[in-house]
């Protein structure tokens, strides 16, 4: 008996559904053909947005891609509005729909909100922009994109690393790109039995030929610790931000051959193995 009812409730469901299918199979097929009108609408506006905003000369690149998400995902959420209007819902009915999906949405996804507030922040505060190499807890590279969710970079590998927003937020942003001028700090060990004064004039001389160590602040050496092998000579030279890395290298390389042509060493530790 029991198996004759729910058989029955079975057929009720089916011929209520295949009802409500002839009644709203025009509703449904317009309702498909708005979804998919909507997504490729919200990615073709979102694109020509994006390309827009490119072209602007005066406009910051680090909007760009926020701007275009915000374009996108207000589309979608229309065309979402739209769909439900064809079943006959009404405005108010899915306004308050969407807030409870909403609220829902954001207890579940608290941390991808967090992303989100703190792509907001990096944007308001402004601590880096695209093109600047940064360095956070979350790892180091040159700034691409910085977007609602996450930050897009590239290693000095050339390695694609996406970090979310909130591991950047969190924590400290070193910027090596902030400003102009950035110092370079090298330490030569000398030997004791070696001429610190002639040492040290040599150095600052090779420093202060090179036409990319400034001026002012003028280099300077200095000697800065008696280790236990050698006498150690501090050179710190200020240089423009793009010179930096092929200036260090230079000076290192240049220091070693001067160093090497006047006879003075340059020591390193000796082991001196004890035998019984």
């Amino acid at each position: 008996m029991q198996d004759i009812e729910k058989l029955e409730d079975y057929r009720t469901l089916a011929s209520d559904l295949l009802k409500f299918g002839l009644e709203h199979t025009a509703n449904i097929f317009s309702a498909l053909a708005l979804l998919i009108a909507g997504f490729i609408i919200a990615g073709w506006i979102a694109r020509l947005v994006r390309r827009r905003l490119d072209g602007l000369k005066k406009f910051d690149k680090a909007l760009v891609p926020v701007i275009a998400q915000i374009v996108r995902y207000a589309i979608l959420v229309l065309t979402l509005v739209l769909v439900l209007a064809e079943f006959g819902i009404q405005t108010t009915s899915i306004i308050a729909v969407l807030g409870a999906a909403g609220l829902a949405i954001g207890l579940a996804l608290q941390g991808t909100l967090q992303n989100v507030a703190a792509g907001f922040m990096l944007l308001f505060i402004r601590p880096f922009t695209t093109g600047d190499f940064i360095e956070t807890a979350a790892g180091s590279g040159t700034v691409d994109e910085i977007g609602l969710f996450m930050t897009r970079m590239r290693t000095a590998q050339g390695v694609f690393v996406a970090v979310p927003n909130s591991k950047i937020w969190s924590d400290a942003i070193t910027n090596y790109s902030r400003l102009p001028n950035r110092r370079i700090d090298l330490v030569f060990g000398i030997g004791y039995e070696d001429d610190i004064d002639a040492a040290r004039k040599l150095i600052l001389e090779l420093a202060e030929k090179d036409d990319r160590v400034l001026d002012n602040p003028a280099p300077v050496v200095n000697v800065t610790e008696l280790g236990d092998s050698s006498v150690n000579l501090q050179v710190r030279a200020w240089t423009k931000r793009q010179d930096y890395w092929q200036a260090r290298w230079d000076l290192i390389r240049e220091v070693k051959y001067a160093l090497d042509k006047a006879g003075i060493s340059i020591p390193y530790p000796h082991v001196q193995m004890v035998t019984s």
